[in-house]
This record gives structure tokens, C-alpha cells and sequence, in this order.
């Protein structure tokens, strides 16, 4: 008898670890169990040659939306090198956009083409 409750005292236990195990979020993106609701908001200024931020890099949770609020003098296009490609036009003055979010691990650029420079770099986690 003692035997027997030994074991079952043992799988319940396993059954309890196993249990705690699964109950974690996968979609969390920040290590707090709970992925955010809210987008992340990047502010990206162009200014006739210069643009910021200049190629900084910024932590984005997988499945975490993103939106970047661009100010502008004048109307331009960002390119997102993510899988598939996104090519998001602005126009003068200031333009929000739904960028989405981003399911694979990994860096993606986000350039200006006309300009030839990095505005940021998504770090995907």
C-alpha cells in the first residue's frame, strides 16, 4: 500500500511539473507571460537628407504589432525587409502606418532607398 501511494504521489507530482511547464505563454514576447496589446509606436523624422533614428535597433516581441508614426517634409517610401517585403509610401508632413507584426526570430532593416540608409533595425525575439 505504501508503495502504491508512493508511486501515485510520484506521477502526480510529474503530472503537476509537466502541467506548470506547458502553462507559460508561447506568443510571449517579453519574458512577463502575457504578450502586449498595445503596437509598438517608432517615431521616424526625414529631414531633406537626414532621417532618424539612423540605423538604432529596437526590440520587437514575435507576433507583437508594429506601427511607425513617420513625420516628413517631403512624400518618400520605407522598405521593410521582412518575409514577404513591404514597401510603405508616406507623404509630407505626418503619416501613421500599420506595419503588421513579424513571426520569425531574427533582424529585419528597414531602409530608405532614395536616401540609401538603415532608419532602424527590428530585433525580433
Amino acid at each position: 500500500m505504501r508503495r502504491l501511494m508512493a508511486i501515485s504521489v510520484v506521477l502526480l507530482g510529474t503530472t503537476g511539473l509537466l502541467a506548470g511547464c506547458g502553462s507559460s505563454n508561447a506568443n510571449d514576447a517579453n519574458g512577463t507571460g502575457a504578450t502586449s496589446s498595445k503596437p509598438l509606436v517608432i517615431d521616424i523624422t526625414f529631414s531633406g537628407e537626414t532621417v532618424t533614428p539612423n540605423g538604432e535597433r529596437v526590440k520587437v516581441g514575435v507576433g507583437q504589432e508594429v506601427d511607425f508614426r513617420v513625420k516628413s517634409d517631403a512624400a518618400g517610401e520605407i522598405h521593410v525587409h521582412s518575409t514577404p517585403e513591404k514597401q510603405l509610401a508616406y507623404s509630407a508632413g505626418t503619416t501613421e502606418i500599420k506595419v503588421g507584426s513579424f513571426e520569425q526570430p531574427g533582424l529585419i532593416e528597414v531602409e530608405s532607398h532614395a536616401l540609401d540608409k538603415t532608419i532602424v533595425q527590428l530585433q525580433v525575439q
